[in-house]
Parts: C-alpha cells; sequence; structure tokens
C-alpha cells in the first residue's frame, strides 16, 4: 500500500520541491512498513535508510530522528501554503476550510489509510503521543503567522490568538473524538467545527 500522494496534490509546488516531497514520502511510507511488521520500538534508523534505500545524511536531511517520522505531516505544508494563496476577501476560516479541501481532495484511499495508520501508532506509543503534543506549538505558531498576514495585524495580536487558538482547539478536539479508523471522517466533522466557530458558538 503506497502512502504517496497522487500528482495533483503538490501540483503548486516546485519542480525540486516535488522531489523532496516525494523522497521525504518514500522515507515515511517505509519507516511505517517496518513499524508495521516489527513494531516502532524493534526499528532502527538504520532500518529505515536502508528500506528506503537513503543514505543515512539523507535520512536526516528529512528528519531529525526516528520520532519525527511518524510525528511529521506532509499535508501541513500543503495546507498552510493553500492557505496563503487563498483569494483576500475570504475571511480567515473560510479561507482555511477550501485550503483544506482543496488539500484534502487530492487524498487516495491509500493517502487516507496511510493517515489512519499515523493516528494509530501515535497514540498506542506514549513516546509519540508527548511529541505530538510538543509540536503543536510550532504548528500553532506557522498557523497565526499565515492568520495574522491575511488580517494584517501582528501575529501575537489578541484577535489572532484567539482566533488560532479556537481553530487548533477544535481540530484537536475532533481529533481524539475519532477511533483511529475513523479518521476518514475527520475533514468533514472539523468543517463543520469551523462553520460553528464562524457562527460565534450559538446552540
Amino acid at each position: 500500500m503506497s502512502s504517496s500522494p497522487r500528482s495533483e496534490r503538490p501540483a503548486g509546488l516546485s519542480l525540486r520541491e516535488r522531489k523532496k516531497l516525494k523522497t521525504h514520502l518514500a522515507i515515511q511510507g517505509e519507516a511505517m512498513r517496518l513499524f508495521r511488521e516489527q513494531g516502532y520500538e524493534g526499528t532502527t534508523v538504520e532500518q529505515i535508510a536502508d528500506a528506503a534505500e537513503v543514505s543515512h545524511t539523507t535520512f536526516f536531511r528529512y528528519f531529525g530522528s526516528k520520532q519525527d517520522v511518524v510525528l511529521h505531516d506532509a499535508l501541513d505544508p500543503l495546507a498552510f501554503a493553500a492557505l496563503e494563496e487563498q483569494p483576500a476577501g475570504l475571511t480567515p476560516i473560510e479561507a482555511l476550510r477550501r485550503a483544506l479541501r482543496e488539500v484534502y481532495a487530492g487524498l487516495s484511499a491509500d493517502d487516507l489509510a496511510a493517515q489512519m495508520e499515523r493516528t494509530k501508532l501515535i497514540r498506542a506509543t506514549p513516546e509519540l503521543w508527548q511529541g505530538m503534543l510538543d509540536d503543536v506549538t510550532g504548528s500553532l505558531d506557522v498557523f497565526r503567522a499565515a492568520i495574522g498576514r491575511r488580517v494584517g495585524r501582528p501575529a501575537d495580536d489578541i484577535a489572532v490568538l484567539t482566533l488560532a487558538g479556537a481553530v487548533f482547539g477544535a481540530g484537536i478536539a475532533v481529533w481524539l473524538s475519532r477511533p483511529p479508523d475513523q479518521m476518514d471522517e475527520y475533514l468533514e466533522l472539523f468543517d463543520a467545527a469551523l462553520v460553528r466557530l464562524e457562527k460565534g458558538l450559538t446552540f
């Protein structure tokens, strides 16, 4: 089962970026296969590099550690790039909803299965679970910077901070509410949560 994206998904990237993404996903795909076959703890960086047919130096050019292979979501940079490209007339939440739909529209059944497999492994491994929570900070910083640029305010403006925090909180709440084997429902539920935020959380 391949975890590589279909050609439509990275279409907005340069040739160099597409090559990097292909290598990134190839390493990640081989790592997930090894984790599935022999367990996370029983798999080494050396084994992953050998399986992906890359040098150790190349491995560490893409991932800082074995943990990063699981935690890094190749969809994140695509989603942030799609957000930046949305028309200026949209509200931040409207822009985010459109960006997510564009990115997820390019996912194949294999892509979704790979995402569910990553989710299952993260939830089952304390080290990965803690690492994911730590990574949220960096992603939140990137997101609030993007929102700040869109609305013409500093990233630490209280309105920007509030919106970014609410969006991330909703995303995490939805993510935690679904069993790992039902993550194909995630985008639909997250989109519904964003609609609620746009309406002001009225009941």
